[in-house]
């Protein structure tokens, strides 16, 4: 296998410098006026003037054209705010200059184009509700609307919008794109071989201190009672609205438990792909258009859903969310139970695989025999280094084979529960080996296989697309023929 480089590290840094710059480079596509690449938004003061590029008949800004890929511009000051993005994200600007950043936002150019010629399709609801929640958060960072547009130096509203919506079309139409180009990439146990067989001895890396985690979660049960009331409260939001015509969205906002709509009266955009509830979703996508379901249970409570607009595959809804709350009683049960649980392990009555098997309330863990997964890497294995603070501290004094004391935690509800956490076995500082950093060293091969059709694909493209490469850009020495030498 042809690596492009022989050292881990610099895999690594790849793929980190390839995400990073695509999150930055959001060129909205318009076909009058191109919006520059950045998720920060420019003063009008620096928007360039425009003008008809010959023989196309299209309108793009050209003070400052670094280069235009397709349907695309990129301009000489968005090379300047992309370092001031970076900087603001604390990556090193150190080791990147120019060109480097000049061919990242030529890339996403051409990713951009090339998912509309592939027909990719990017609904308008859903880069209207991203707005939205942009818009939101900003407000809610910085005090008004009207604060907002002076802070961006834009007129009205309307305006502000719009940018913001080309903007994060074009980043959706680039990531989808990307996505597609190496959604079908697998790569085998033999490519992993040869994948880490060609890293020199001494330029293979070391993995820090690690641990495997397992827990057992007791979760106070919820009375009946308790649900009920939340049941009957929704029934009587429904049929406010349905019988008596009362806003839902105002309801939403007032009385919704989910902190991520209900300041916007409980509005989402959804589709089928969504990795939401199931219950929630197949109760969204089983209502027409201005119907308001019963009251159903979720993992995080019970809600009632009216679905405002349907927009191709997408819905377009609002939702409440009510939690139904544990009770004192049930709570000192559960922490007796937990308590009961660890006097048997640490009594050696039970093995803590067989408890968190047959008592622990966390489903996806306790088929693991109480395992935690990372969901980074996908095995079993947390580097101390990259751990999440809160388990760091619960586990960094364990020793191998040691139940912690009962620990408190909460539910993405709010509800606490109870846990227990032991570390099964911890791994050293150590080289990488293929046997035992299997999962890690494949995860790197699949990347670097990925890059490589990423590349194959690029070489493909440029040739098929109309480029220019302006000023000192054409001095440039890029990983692909930009210049089309």
């Amino acid at each position: 296998m042809q690596l492009k480089t022989n050292n881990l590290k610099f895999i690594i840094n790849s793929i980190a410098v390839l995400f990073i710059v695509f999150g930055l480079g959001n060129s909205g596509f318009a076909q009058e006026v191109i919006v520059t690449d950045s998720t920060a938004i420019k003063p009008k003061s620096e928007i360039a003037e425009v003008k008809v590029i010959p023989g196309s008949g299209e309108r793009v800004k050209v003070d400052g054209i670094a280069a235009v890929v397709g349907g695309y511009v990129v301009l000489d000051s968005d090379i300047e705010l992309m370092y001031k993005d970076l900087k603001s994200q604390g990556v090193s600007t150190a080791d990147v200059n120019d060109c480097q950043l000049a061919g990242s936002l030529l890339e996403n150019k051409l990713y951009a184009h090339h998912a509309i010629q592939d027909s990719i399709i990017v609904a308008d609801a859903e880069i209207g509700n991203m707005v939205d929640q942009q818009i939101s958060q900003m407000v809610g960072q910085i005090g008004s609307m009207e604060k907002v547009l002076n802070f961006y130096k834009r007129d009205t509203e309307d305006d502000f919008r719009k940018e913001l919506f080309d903007i994060n079309k074009q980043r959706e139409l680039s990531s989808r794109m990307q996505q597609k180009i190496v959604e079908d990439v697998e790569i085998t146990p033999d490519e992993v071989r040869a994948y880490f067989e060609e890293i020199p001895e001494e330029e293979r890396p070391f993995f820090g201190d690690e641990v495997e985690i397992a827990q057992i979660v007791i979760k106070p049960e919820i009375p009946q009672s308790e649900k009920q009331k939340v049941i009957d409260r929704l029934n009587d939001f429904r049929d406010d609205v349905v019988e008596n015509g009362a806003s839902f969205s105002t309801k939403a906002v007032l009385y919704s438990q989910d902190p991520g709509s209900a300041s916007d009266g409980g509005k989402m955009v959804i589709t089928r792909k969504d990795g939401l509830d199931k219950e929630f979703k197949d109760t969204a996508f089983s209502l027409q258009e201005g119907e308001v379901s019963e009251p159903f249970a979720s993992m995080f409570g019970y809600h009632i859903i009216k679905v405002e607009r349907v927009v191709g595959q997408n819905l377009e809804i609002r939702h409440i969310l009510l939690i139904p709350d544990v009770t004192s009683s049930t709570v000192e049960n559960a922490k007796k139970e937990i308590d009961s649980i660890r006097f048997q392990i640490v009594n050696k009555e039970i093995t803590f695989e067989k408890a968190a098997e047959n008592f622990s309330d966390e489903e996806q863990t306790a088929t693991n025999k109480g395992k935690l997964i990372n969901p980074t890497t996908g095995d079993t294995r947390f580097e101390l280094t990259k751990i999440d603070p809160e388990i760091y501290d619960q586990v960094v004094n364990l020793e191998e084979g040691e139940v912690s004391l009962i620990l408190s935690d909460q539910d993405r509800t709010g509800r606490s529960f109870f846990k227990l956490i032991t570390v099964n076995k911890r791994y050293p500082e150590h080289k990488a080996n293929f046997a035992q950093d299997y999962m890690k060293i494949k995860d790197l091969a699949l990347r670097q296989k990925q890059l490589n059709v990423i590349a194959d694909w690029m070489d493909e493209k440029i040739a098929d697309t109309y480029i220019k490469i302006n000023g000192k850009f054409r001095n440039c020495e890029y990983s692909s023929n930009w210049l089309k030498n």
